[in-house]
């Protein structure tokens, strides 16, 4: 068993001066150190065309290229290096699993991944030209998961890898629905007109209670939406999609059918939470080895705009405000410690191993 703390950050201003902020923060954590060795290995895995992405912000999300540029000063390196390594664009994300429940404006999900890529990071952003927002940090400036100042909450959930497309990968376009989209409808839009890089599926969730899942692969999208709730895991259920899922889809079904039982009663934030939080919940992973192993638990209130956070296993959960930080109030909160039943090194800190009994 390990302690691990991750690291509540909170900025505000232009996109510019918000990239400037994040980025030397990043460079001043130990995962700054992991990221350059990722990129002696990523300078040559795939190229990226600056016009291009250039110009696909500039025409869904124009805050993002002014916060790269921000982010490229940040840490001190070339706007060209800059776009390859974090903008998400002919990028590649390794295997994750994940799963996630919605229901009367209630988002919970667990983010099941490797340790040693994660970066260790929930952000606050409040930028000009772009819905506020937060989330887990994911490829710089991308996100794992998150809630909008609109009520819209949203997670990715990996589905296959192979043969990739000429596209931006999972994290980023996460963060530009959370950048530009109020309502799931606008969500499920923008997904299907951005270009996928990998097949992933994405669970959305807004303040009215409206859910979708859109299944996206690099050859076709495909959603279906509801007026009340949602479950998602990790495979295509599109019939014209079910060709693009893996070939081992047994355990992530199984994972679908649990989520579904958990549907059956009403949900808080909190309660959510803890049924996805605890070891005995049989959607909780621990193949940490084998990159399946939950990382966090988060439970987004979309109508009241909070948010319920916990680390690996067991833990009572950080309650935040996040309305109440949108409104000017300090961000109070600035480690996240949680419990691994691992012994994985996580990248963004120095491991910690727990001395004894200690309390959450």
């Amino acid at each position: 068993m390990q302690l691990v703390k991750a690291s509540v950050i909170g900025s505000r201003g232009t996109p510019y001066e918000v990239g400037v902020d994040l980025g030397n923060q990043l460079k001043e954590s130990p995962l700054y150190g992991f990221h350059l060795e990722r990129r002696k290995k990523s300078r040559n895995s795939y190229a990226t065309e600056m016009s291009e992405v250039r110009d696909l912000f500039m025409q869904y999300d124009p805050s993002i290229w002014e916060e790269i540029n921000g982010f490229a000063e940040g840490i001190g390196w070339s706007l060209e290096e800059t776009v390859h390594e974090y903008s998400g664009y002919q990028a590649d994300w390794p295997v994750s699993g994940c799963s996630a429940l919605a229901k009367d404006g209630i988002y919970v999900r667990n983010y099941d991944f490797h340790p040693k890529t994660y970066e260790g990071r929930l952000l606050l952003t409040q930028t000009e030209g772009a819905y506020s927002s937060i989330g887990f940090s994911g490829r710089g400036i991308g996100r794992i998961d998150g809630l909008n100042e609109e009520g819209l909450a949203l997670g990715f959930h990996f589905v296959n890898r192979v043969n990739p497309g000429k596209g931006l990968i999972c994290t980023t376009l996460a963060r530009m629905v959370l950048d530009t989209c109020a309502t799931t409808e606008e969500a499920v839009s923008l997904l299907r007109e951005l270009p996928h890089r990998q097949s992933f599926n994405y669970s959305i969730h807004d303040r009215r209670g409206k859910s979708a899942v859109v299944e996206a692969s690099p050859r076709g999208v495909q959603s279906y939406q509801s007026d009340f709730s949602l479950v998602c895991a990790n495979h295509f259920q599109s019939p014209d999609l079910l060709a693009e899922n893996r070939f081992h889809i047994m355990e992530s079904k199984e994972r679908l059918g649990h989520l579904n039982d958990m549907m059956e009663g009403p949900i808080t934030l909190v309660g959510g939470f803890e049924s996805f939080h605890h070891e005995e919940s049989r959607i909780f992973k621990k193949d940490y080895e084998q990159w399946n192993g939950t990382i966090h638990t988060i439970a987004f209130d979309c109508r009241n705009l909070s948010a319920v956070v916990g680390l690996g296993s067991g833990s009572r959960g950080v309650a935040i405000d996040f309305s109440k930080w949108l409104k000017g109030e300090t961000l109070r909160i600035k480690k996240i410690v949680g419990k691994f039943p691992a012994t994985e090194v996580f990248h963004f800190m120095e491991r910690e191993k727990e001395p004894g009994r200690s309390s959450d």
